[in-house]
């Protein structure tokens, strides 16, 4: 099994990925793509996708990205801009695009868009490389 395999099989073995339903489309050194369907019980009280749901998609793919060397990286930081809602039955994707890689950190940039391209949330996160492979 390649090395991106391996990667791969850990990162869709997330428990709290799964349970939100998100999805590994796509995974490079330095680059990722994920996928989730805003479902009913992902609404906040405007009847809109909760912020919260928007986040852990882009984080997802901020995870996926940054492990995707195969050393541990960690977030240090990470920052998300909302520019539209979306709504139930909306299909998101999240692509993470790795803009400076160190020894020690890495900056990369999330995009969150419908399937039909809207803008619905940009993101750049930091993360920590710890001198250790994945599990």
């Amino acid at each position: 099994m390649g090395s991106l395999d391996r990667i791969r099989g850990i990162i869709e073995g997330d428990r709290f990925s799964r349970l939100l339903g998100i999805e590994l489309l796509e995974l490079r050194e330095g680059y990722s793509k994920v996928a989730m369907t805003v479902k009913g019980d992902m609404l906040n009280f405007h009847g809109i996708a909760h912020g919260g749901a928007i986040f852990s998609l882009a984080d997802a793919a901020f995870a996926a990205a940054s492990n995707s060397h195969g050393q541990r990286a960690l977030a240090l930081c990470m920052s998300i801009s909302y520019r539209s809602p979306a709504k139930e039955g909306m299909r998101l994707v999240a692509e993470a695009f790795e803009e400076s890689l160190g020894n020690r950190t890495a900056l990369y940039r999330i995009v969150v868009r419908s399937e039909g391209g809207e803008l619905i949330a940009s993101c750049q996160g930091t993360v920590y490389r710890k001198a250790e492979g994945l599990a």
